[in-house]
């Protein structure tokens, strides 16, 4: 044999070496595959109704009081949840709606959505039920993203200004649409 060829065994790693680099292919596979554990929610808020508020409103705190990281984008109608001062207007529409105690003949009467409105307040008063700012600013305080559609707030001519303060505009339907794509569970209300 001939001593002049280097020894194929001379070039293997030892198996300390290969214990190592096993080691630290094992560390990258574990953080490439990891899961930060905070599972996504995102919500579609489409209607400005009083009725219409509560559902994204609720299940969003809810969502973040167990562990979610939320995201509610507010388009079309749904914008007035947002606004500052339309949001302690909202109505509920007596028309159209199967569980209001007034027939539809009576609640397309003038002046029905107003009186439909009051008696909801009421409930709500009488139950002692969160109010839309206070939701808010529950939802906020508890780190929930709150995104007005710039399409709707141009098209609808609204002041970014009027909207709460910790509300994200500027966002746009494919901003939306990721945050669905990335999300566990999605939600249009």
């Amino acid at each position: 044999m001939s001593t002049d060829t280097p020894d194929a065994a001379d070039d293997a790693p030892t198996r300390a070496e290969l214990a190592a680099r096993v080691g630290e292919l094992e560390d990258a596979l574990a953080d490439a595959t990891s899961d930060d554990g905070q599972k996504q929610m995102s919500i579609i808020a489409t209607k400005g109704t009083l009725d219409m508020a509560y559902p994204p409103l609720i299940l969003a705190s809810t969502a973040a009081a167990f562990g979610y990281d939320v995201t509610v984008f507010h388009t079309f109608w749904g914008l007035d949840i947002l606004h500052e001062e339309k949001s302690g207007d909202l109505q509920l529409s007596s028309v159209g709606n199967p569980n209001m105690p007034v027939p539809n003949v009576v609640g397309a009467l003038p002046g029905m959505d107003r009186v439909t409105t009051s008696m909801m307040e009421k409930r709500i008063e009488d139950n002692d039920t969160a109010t839309i700012e206070e939701l808010l600013e529950t939802n906020l305080d508890m780190g929930v993203e709150f995104q007005a559609c710039q399409m709707t707030i141009d098209l609808l001519d609204y002041d970014e200004d009027d909207f709460y303060d910790g509300v994200t505009t500027g966002v746009g339907a494919a901003t939306a649409l990721q945050d669905m794509a990335d999300a566990e569970i999605q939600l249009l209300v």
